[in-house]
């Protein structure tokens, strides 16, 4: 079987390998004449990859990785002709899940030419049609680490350009462009006018018993794992407006998150996101792939969102993570959840995959615990409350006046 490359020499082909077959997993580059390119096998233990023509090998010393033996697993092989580069990786197609590194040795202007001719005649992948399966291929070749948090151009400085500390708005998808658009304005906060004290109340009502968000949370106890509650696996969804059958559920959802709170890992049913953070922080784990064993994989990176920072998911990339409000926080985490299917989505698969306590992939339904307008007066309603009790408590607990005769 044969993928054109969409650019000679660049870059990413990602791909399955058949659980069918015990097999290395060969890939062929090839220039067009198929007379010379690379050959890349990946084997259980290592990524083997030579110059076609020479055999000349292409050794990562560091390569102590191949195919992987947890269900879920995918793969990538990145081709870089301009910085002169190879990556091989499990999983999501980025750096942070690479397994195999190789950079062109440059040993004057000439060898550098020769080398970037040589890549730049690579025009397709070759492969067995029963050992690998192609996923997609993407244009651009892995290069570096991915930006979490996104920043619009009013926000950008020369700096954070050339540190690559954020990801510009301009280069996301089109789709989160405009998720990101509806939500990141100066208005689009928590705590408004008509109630100053919002989050303060939505924290009362999750303290105290026999109030909303207290009951709720304990009622969502087995959402997750019938069989074995867990209150700190819940959180909860107060969802804004209806769903349009643009996104899995209602695209626009508050999450509360108490302190010590956390979701079970999951993915994003292939779904473009931005998310942020209204209130406290959370902390995410960001996982290669979802892999429905006991033990699973281990997250490839962790990072702590704050008040105000805004971050993303697109169909390839942020897709597997598990969300936590850290032990050591003081207060609730709030954010709103943004959510649409790209427009090439025909399959519109309305359920979030999550892992329950026994590792086995399961469909969790993105439902509301209520609408948020109806929230917020429930929620004021109670605050209204509480503050008439606490002005009595005050009262009563005030000293009495002293009378006397003249």
């Amino acid at each position: 079987m044969t993928t054109p490359l969409p650019i000679k020499g660049q870059g990413v082909f990602v791909f399955n390998h058949s659980a069918a077959t015990s097999s290395p997993c060969v890939l062929l580059f090839l220039n067009a004449e198929k007379s010379n390119g690379l050959r890349v096998e990946i084997t259980g233990t290592n990524v083997l990859v030579c110059e076609v023509a020479s055999l000349k090998p292409l050794a990562d010393p560091e390569n102590k990785a191949g195919l992987s033996t947890h269900a879920g697993a995918y793969y990538w092989f990145s081709l870089d002709s301009q910085n002169q580069r190879l990556y091989a990786g499990v999983g999501e197609a980025r750096l942070e899940t690479a397994i195999y590194s190789y950079k062109f040795p440059v040993s004057g202007r000439t060898a550098y030419e020769n080398t970037k001719q040589f890549l730049e005649s690579l025009a397709a992948v070759y492969y067995e049609a029963d050992a690998v399966q192609p996923i997609r291929v993407i244009k651009d070749p892995i290069t570096a680490a991915i930006p979490l948090v996104v920043k619009g151009t009013e926000e950008l400085t020369m700096e954070h350009i050339a540190s690559a500390a954020y990801m510009p708005l301009a280069n996301l998808p089109p789709i989160n462009q405009k998720l990101y658009n509806c939500i990141a304005g100066p208005k689009f906060t928590l705590n408004t006018p008509d109630f100053p004290d919002f989050a303060q109340a939505i924290e009362h009502s999750i303290k105290t018993p026999g109030l909303w968000c207290h009951n709720k949370l304990q009622d969502k106890s087995r959402e997750f794992n019938p069989d074995k509650p867990d209150l700190s696996e819940t959180y909860l969804r107060i969802t804004l407006g209806q769903n349009n059958g643009e996104s899995p559920g209602i695209p626009y959802v508050m999450e509360i998150w108490p302190v010590g709170h956390y979701s079970p890992i999951h993915s994003h049913a292939n779904a473009s996101a931005i998310i942020r953070v209204l209130a406290g922080e959370i902390n995410v784990s960001l996982y290669p792939f979802l892999c429905a064993e006991k033990d699973g994989v281990a997250p490839f990176g962790n990072a702590t969102f704050k008040e105000g920072e805004i971050a993303w998911i697109t169909p390839t990339l942020n897709q597997t993570h598990k969300l936590q409000n850290l032990e050591k926080n003081t207060y609730t985490c709030i954010t709103i959840q943004c959510y649409m299917y790209t427009e090439k989505d025909a399959r519109h698969y309305d359920y979030f995959d999550y892992l329950d306590a026994d590792g086995a992939k399961q469909p969790y339904e993105p439902d509301s615990d209520m609408d948020y307008l109806d929230f917020k007066q429930l929620i004021k309603n109670e605050w209204s409350v509480a503050a008439v009790a606490a002005a009595a408590a005050v009262k009563a607990q005030a000293p009495r006046p002293s009378w006397r005769c003249c």
